[in-house]
């Protein structure tokens, strides 16, 4: 029953990400991202990894998407649609695709990414819970790195309302 859910769910995020770099419209593209956001999303619960899933709608599918919207309303719509996005990409594409397939088989069938055990096995988040597990982990061990990406978020929220300020009041 599971893997039928993930099959499902991943081949519906399969053809939602592709209809993002398909579609002419960027609106169309932008919801299509919106999609496979949530696709993504309904993995994480089929994981178990309710927390990741509450973010992956809140942060990306929510707030994230908002502001490329916001974004692409306030471009220009009109250059937007005379540009053509494959200009001169396709024989690059063609000719890197199949080393990137190649690649990616050959790392899967290799397995050259080992799976290991973390401290938190299967009993011990039954007992605690994924989303007080998660917290112990990213205020312990992560923490100093938690804090430095917070101080760099909001340098950046701070100069981007500064330099939103001044065009303004041009």
């Amino acid at each position: 029953m599971d893997l039928g859910f993930f099959l499902l769910f991943a081949g519906l995020a399969v053809f939602s990400a592709l209809m993002v770099v398909t579609q002419k419209d960027v609106v169309h593209s932008a919801l299509f991202l919106v999609s496979t956001l949530f696709w993504v999303a309904s993995l994480y619960v089929l994981l178990q990894a309710e927390f990741l899933a509450a973010v992956q709608v809140l942060v990306y599918a929510g707030a994230i998407m908002v502001l490329i919207l916001f974004t692409v309303l306030l471009i220009q719509m009109e250059e937007v649609q005379k540009t053509n996005p494959w200009h001169r990409q396709w024989p690059l594409a063609l000719l890197l695709g199949p080393f990137l397939l190649l690649e990616i088989v050959l790392i899967v069938r290799r397995g050259l990414f080992p799976f290991q055990l973390g401290e938190f096995t299967s009993d011990k988040l039954a007992a605690v819970g994924n989303t007080e597990a998660f917290g112990q982990i990213l205020f312990t061990r992560y923490f100093f790195p938690f804090e430095v990406a917070s101080v760099l978020l909001l340098a950046a929220m701070i100069g981007a309302i500064v330099l939103a300020k001044k065009e303004l009041g041009k």
